[in-house]
């Protein structure tokens, strides 16, 4: 049986009044790059710590490979952690610090100088042996942590915002090479993030975090496309969000959004009021005038200069507001504040969410306000 199978069943963890963890259940199966994403407060850390063992449950079980280890202690444990604050003893050089952990366990001089240059060119940092911590650059630093974790073999690896403290340039690069590494070695990562970028370049499956519960669980593609709730659609990227009267019709549905009726290919769990969700890169602006399907009158209120792309923001003739990302290819039309437009809102990229709506909707920003680093 492959090592590396985690699954947590009803896991709750309590700080006085606090409930950090409000009974979690999932299962991480071995080989599997799986993240925790959402806010500060949501609980993927207290979550990812219960695992590592820093941090016991207050109620539900662990199991690792079948067997429970919600009483073990850390050391104990068959996982390892790399933390973002990289904790490297300053005082010893690269390959020490990659060959600490090994110091405590029954492996030979050859075995351990073997297993230390094969995991320090397997993270690229072969040339950097003979040097102190303070000789290095934060991602190497962040390699180096790497390095000391993989050295020891472990079937799953916790890594707890490990690129928080780099620029994004930086994270970009060793996004890319996380999932290299993590794919050579076959091993279970279990990653922690507030970071939507991160978690849809990396990650197998993403486990969308709130108030101590899982809001959602699925593949980056199918999460990203296929919100189930506005919360969900807001934190992994940007999305217009519009109040709606929902009822069937056929294999989608008919949406009433003021005197406008869109349609949408996506089946609402119940008729009635909710909220219908589309991406602004699916949002289509075309000259005045156009009545055909899924096109709302509009106004440009504002245009943004992303570079690649403009955020160009539109009042519609209903009231809300809604936001387009359109190329800068130079090819297509450009927008100034006050031109008037025919929004069309696509209905196979009109989805109809599952929770009630809360509220306007306003644009979103990817952002959540209570997002912290």
């Amino acid at each position: 049986m492959s090592r590396g199978d985690i699954r947590l069943e009803g896991l709750v963890k309590r700080y006085g009044d606090v409930l950090a963890v409000d009974g979690i259940d999932l299962h991480v199966p071995p080989g599997e790059f799986f993240t925790m994403l959402g806010p500060s407060g949501c609980g993927k850390t207290t979550t990812l710590r219960m695992i590592a063992g820093f941090e016991r449950p207050d109620e539900g079980e662990i199991l690792l490979d079948g067997s429970d280890m919600s009483n073990t202690p850390p050391h104990k444990r068959d996982v390892n952690t790399v933390f973002q604050s990289y904790a490297l003893f300053t005082h010893m050089t690269v390959e020490e610090n990659v060959a600490f952990g090994l110091r405590y366990r029954k492996v030979s001089k050859s075995e351990v100088a073997s297993r230390v240059k094969k995991v320090m060119e397997m993270v690229q940092i072969g040339e950097l042996g003979q040097r102190r911590p303070s000789e290095l650059s934060g991602g190497q630093q962040q390699r180096v942590a790497l390095a000391r974790a993989l050295v020891l073999e472990a079937p799953v690896l916790l890594l707890d915002e490990p690129l928080g403290a780099l620029d994004a340039r930086l994270r970009l690069d060793l996004q890319v090479e996380l999932k290299r590494i993590q794919e050579q070695l076959e091993v279970s990562f279990i990653y922690v993030t507030h970071d939507q970028d991160e978690a849809l370049t990396m990650s197998d499956r993403v486990a969308v975090m709130k108030g101590g519960r899982i809001e959602q669980c699925d593949a980056p593609q199918k999460l990203y496309e296929e919100p189930d709730t506005a919360f969900v659609a807001n934190f992994l990227g940007s999305a217009n969000l519009l109040s709606v009267t929902a009822r069937a019709s056929g294999a989608g549905c008919e949406l009433s959004l003021g005197n406008f009726t869109l349609k949408s290919d996506s089946a609402p769990e119940q008729a009635g009021v909710g909220t219908a969700m589309i991406r602004p890169e699916y949002v289509k602006l075309e000259p005045q005038g156009s009545d055909a399907e899924n096109r709302i009158p509009g106004m440009v209120e504002e245009v943004v200069y992303m570079g690649f792309h403009q955020d160009v923001r539109v009042r519609l003739a209903n009231g809300d507001l809604i936001r387009a990302d359109v190329p800068s290819d130079g090819e297509g039309e450009e927008y100034e504040q006050g031109n008037a437009v025919s929004v069309y809102l696509r209905a196979a990229n009109l989805r109809v969410l599952d929770d009630e709506p809360s509220g306007e909707p306003e644009p979103a920003d990817g952002q959540p306000a209570d997002q912290q680093s």
